[in-house]
């Protein structure tokens, strides 16, 4: 897929998607069904030319069976008739599209005019894709791969430096000098403390959709400016949001924005405080992606 469309073309699709008047608030709520492997997803959306769902595979034991962890299917149809087009691989396709939604939202709450220190948690397909993503988005002075496996985390800290950029495995500490965090990993705890994050900084995560999962704790989300896709699907799956909610540390109006307030404008974001971008996923997303892509591929035939 990323032959059809680069990160920076992905990102730009979901940014024109928004900057035309899509509303994320309107999208479908996703289903979650438990199942005994783990949790199937199901994730509809219609809007444009096209319609389309995915059924996402969560299954938590496959990596250790040397499987994917997320697994399904996408079926793109035409939004005026609904005839079948095409059918993506949904583990691809997320792999996409979940880097372009943190691009879109590091082109809106990092500074461009200097190189941004990086600290990626992470070493899955995830974390290889938000690599590709960030560099797209901005330069990067240097990157720490932080990472349960050391062996993962040297080897993508290996591949950050194929791409250009000084990297080496780190620690949770070292976000006290990052300009940038990015935590793409399947923890259901904090990965850091939230109080070693630079006024200014910003983090972005994306590793969960459960309630009760998170990857940032209190504190961080406490002290930060906070964006998400949604309010409202964050309030229903953000569980970095839930848990301090839960907590009584925020209320639902800690949320400061959505993504589509700030793509069009609409939220400049603050200066002297971290900014945390927490992202859960949706059905729109995938769609249009998932429409690009086909557009893409009908155009090289």
């Amino acid at each position: 897929m990323s032959r059809l469309l680069t990160p920076a073309a992905t990102a730009d699709v979901l940014a024109d998607v928004l900057r035309a008047g899509f509303d994320p608030e309107a999208a479908p709520h996703r289903t979650a069904l438990p199942v005994p492997a783990g949790e199937l997803l199901l994730m509809p959306a219609a809007f444009g030319a096209y319609a389309g769902v995915k059924i996402a595979g969560v299954a938590p034991g496959n990596p250790a069976l040397g499987l994917p962890r997320i697994t399904g299917s996408y079926l793109l149809l035409d939004g005026a008739n609904l005839r079948p087009l095409a059918l993506l691989d949904g583990a691809a396709l997320t792999e996409l599209r979940t880097p372009a939604v943190s691009a879109l939202a590091v082109r809106r709450l990092t500074p461009d005019d200097r190189p941004l220190r990086l600290v990626l948690f992470g070493t899955g397909p995830q974390a290889y894709g938000h690599l590709e993503a960030v560099l797209a988005a901005r330069e990067l002075a240097g990157a720490v791969v932080v990472g349960r496996n050391a062996i993962g985390a040297r080897a993508l800290a290996g591949y950050a430096r194929s791409l250009g950029v000084p990297a080496r495995a780190g620690t949770p500490q070292d976000v006290a000098e990052a300009d940038l965090v990015v935590c793409c990993t399947t923890a259901r705890e904090p990965l850091f403390d939230g109080a070693l994050v630079a006024p200014g900084a910003t983090v972005v995560a994306v590793g969960s959709h459960e309630p009760a999962a998170r990857e940032t704790d209190t504190v961080l989300v406490a002290r930060s400016e906070v964006y998400v896709e949604a309010r409202a699907a964050a309030l229903r799956e953000a569980g970095d949001l839930l848990v301090p909610t839960a907590e009584g540390a925020i209320g639902a109006d800690h949320i400061a924005g959505g993504l589509a307030e700030l793509v069009t404008g609409l939220r400049t974001p603050a200066a002297d405080r971290p900014r945390f971008f927490k992202s859960v996923g949706m059905a729109w997303e995938d769609l249009a992606v998932a429409g690009a892509l086909y557009e893409a591929a009908v155009a090289g035939t």
